[in-house]
């Protein structure tokens, strides 16, 4: 498999339980072999993240920080189980990648029909790009359900670095399942270190072995190419304004 050069999921000081600046992150992924990473702080429902003025003032950020391109996004907070999540579409429209997860600081753990159909709702909203670590053990999910959905809303499924390691603990079973039956029907997947400190920003290699393991297409992996991605959020709109920095 190629190797992985985009990080679609990572973390500033932003966050609030994070421990790094947006500079040192692209600093530290440079030195790990990134092109591109995703600013992915969590949305205004967690406690402790930045707060709606954060979100909105992104333009002031450079499209390329230390040799880094930045997609300038959020995790959004799925906040109900119609799968409201906690930014305003008129928000979320200004953005580059949108991911959305469940937390359950954010959202109480339910049934899998319940958490089901959280996930589900925020797939459509058309600016989610990404399910967040849909292994967690604390959020069951009809992994079957969750898959044809993101088929049908094209929204892409993230193998969680994290949720392999240090997080979420007991998610890799899960993970093995869902990249499995992804690997099955066809899903687009990306694999996000979901970094809260800088130097685990491209650190990918369990979700590597997840994927290869489970015979996950490589063209099926966002990861390997930010042409790739890009390609894929500007076919939803997305990206208007952004030099292809690889074509210069």
């Amino acid at each position: 498999m190629k190797k992985m050069v985009v990080d679609t999921h990572t973390h500033t000081i932003a966050s609030g339980h994070a421990y790094s600046t947006l500079i040192e992150n692209c600093t530290e992924a440079a030195k790990n072999g990134m092109k591109m990473i995703g600013m992915t702080d969590h949305g205004p429902k967690m406690p402790g993240t930045a707060g709606y003025s954060y979100f909105i003032n992104f333009k002031v950020i450079p499209d390329v920080i230390a040799g880094v391109e930045v997609l300038k996004g959020v995790e959004a907070n799925i906040i109900d189980y119609d799968g409201t999540i906690d930014l305003n579409k008129r928000t979320l429209n200004d953005m580059d990648i949108v991911i959305a997860s469940l937390h359950d600081i954010c959202i109480r753990p339910s049934s899998v029909k319940d958490n089901t159909n959280a996930v589900i709702g925020a797939m459509k909203n058309h600016c989610v790009d990404i399910i967040g670590h849909s292994g967690n053990p604390s959020f069951p999910i009809d992994v079957d359900e969750m898959l044809k959905a993101a088929l049908e809303y094209n929204v892409i499924i993230e193998i969680n670095n994290s949720s392999l390691g240090v997080s979420r603990v007991g998610s890799k079973a899960n993970c093995e399942i869902i990249a499995e039956k992804a690997a099955k029907y066809g899903n687009l997947i990306t694999l996000g270190s979901d970094s809260h400190i800088c130097y685990s920003i491209g650190k990918l290699d369990k979700a590597v072995e997840l994927v290869e393991k489970a015979n996950v297409s490589e063209d099926k992996i966002m990861n390997t190419d930010p042409m790739k991605l890009k390609k894929y959020l500007k076919e939803k709109g997305k990206l208007k304004n952004r030099i292809d920095y690889d074509e210069i």
